[in-house]
């Protein structure tokens, strides 16, 4: 899916109609800010934009992920690929945002057995058993909770610009930030802060 074809598209759909990016923006309940961020390529129209978008532009949504106007046989057959692209986007977005959830979840719960232990419970030995039990639930949850960002995360090296996937034990000792983690790059042995990017 070129992200740069479509906000082409997108924009020359706005001037078409003579109208600017605050007057599209208004119409759609978005910021001014997101419109130039879709017509630049940088981002694409969250799935709960696409319809209200093509419908404003009097375009399908198929026209919208080919980023051009498509006659009936063009049409046919961009419809499968830009499908497949679609869904090839959204669910390690979704993997992410599931796996953000129940760790919240996990984490609360676990909390929550721990403050119970200490109030209610009088026998010292249960009390270890519960507090023993929120540990292994808060382990287990942080052990799927990263496999599912390695699964989803790839880096692009500062160096030489190349893209690649870490290992496990690179992942999990180097040094990191929420974005950003210093890692090797295979591709040309130097060792840098790389951007996570979400795989696509």
């Amino acid at each position: 899916m070129d992200t740069v074809k479509i906000g082409q598209f997108i924009k020359s759909l706005r001037k078409e109609k003579s109208l600017t990016q605050r007057e599209v923006a208004d119409r759609l309940n978005v910021s001014e800010k997101t419109i130039s961020k879709w017509e630049t390529g940088n981002g694409m129209p969250e799935v709960g934009l696409m319809l209200p978008l093509c419908k404003f532009y009097g375009i399908s949504i198929n026209e919208l992920l080919s980023g051009e106007r498509l006659d009936e046989k063009q049409y046919v057959d961009k419809a499968e690929e830009n499908m497949a692209c679609l869904v090839d986007r959204t669910a390690p977005r979704k993997k992410v945002i599931i796996s953000a959830i129940s760790c919240i979840l996990v984490t609360l719960s676990s909390v929550a057995l721990i403050l119970l232990s200490a109030l209610f419970i009088a026998q010292i030995w249960l009390k270890f058993v519960v507090i023993g039990i929120a540990l292994i639930v808060v382990f287990a949850d942080v052990s799927v909770i990263l496999l599912v960002a390695i699964s989803t995360e790839i880096y692009k090296c500062e160096k030489c610009g190349e893209k690649f996937v870490p290992t496990l034990t690179a992942y999990l000792l180097a040094p990191h930030t929420f974005r950003r983690r210093y890692l090797k790059c295979p591709h040309c042995g130097k060792k840098s802060w790389n951007n996570s990017h979400i795989r696509k």
